[in-house]
């Protein structure tokens, strides 16, 4: 394991893996990580960076889209195959195309370059945060066929697993620990992502869909999407 510094005594401090070829980007990223406290593993390439992600134990990943052996999205896709690891999309397209393709694999957030320490601070808090015990994920939760663990991670509908991707998760907590209630997308995106929604992405309506897609075999639950304020979870009984 190649490390950067950083790493405290007692090895509690949140390690973030930097998968990037672009020298200078990882030594300025490597190196604002640091200051703020965090253990700091870097890769050049995405065979490195599969490697250290299965051996580092990272508590985070920031994932290039475009490295010399390997696309970005297939390191992705065979990580989240493994492991439920935030991981965060660092890429110069800001196409909705490619931004959606990343978030399909199974990316939790994504940033395009260039980008300021400070915002990409604020997504790397966002995403760790859904570990804290302290956040909105307190105890188990039943809503009508719904049983999601927040411990565990472990949703079931019907009484059968529920697959989902950390953010995925975390929606669908936030959505039934509401249900029946408007949530704005203000407060859905402040809660959930932990960042003020700025109108530049479909993050939240790409995840929304998908979990539409989840819940489709259930139709006592009814994602319904309330025009102009946000979304609203709604639990029939069936």
């Amino acid at each position: 394991m190649r490390s950067e510094g950083g790493e405290g005594a007692d090895g509690l401090l949140p390690a973030i893996l930097i998968i990037e070829d672009e020298e200078n980007i990882r030594f300025s990223l490597s190196a604002g990580l640091r200051r703020e406290g965090y253990r700091v593993l870097v890769a050049a390439t995405a065979e490195e960076g599969l490697h250290l992600a299965r051996t580092g134990d990272p508590d985070l990943i920031l994932l290039d889209v475009m490295l010399p052996d390997a696309s970005g999205l297939e390191v992705c896709r065979l990580l989240r195959r493994e492991s439920r690891v935030p991981i965060i999309m660092v890429t110069a397209r800001d196409h909705e195309s490619d931004i959606i393709g990343g978030l399909e694999m199974g990316a939790d957030d994504y940033v395009t370059k260039p980008f300021s320490l400070g915002v990409l601070l604020a997504r790397i808090r966002a995403n760790l945060r859904r570990e804290d015990p302290d956040g909105v994920e307190i105890g188990v939760l039943r809503v009508g066929p719904l049983v999601m663990d927040p411990e565990t991670r472990a949703a079931r509908l019907h009484d059968r697993p529920l697959d989902l991707t950390p953010r995925l998760f975390a929606l669908l907590y936030y959505l039934a620990n509401n249900a029946g209630a408007v949530c704005t997308r203000e407060r859905i995106l402040n809660e959930v992502w932990g960042y003020d929604y700025l109108g530049e992405t479909r993050t939240l309506d790409v995840h929304i869909h998908w979990l539409r897609e989840k819940l489709a075999d259930s139709p006592a639950l009814i994602l319904e999407t309330v025009r102009g304020v946000g979304y609203r979870l709604l639990v029939e009984d069936r």
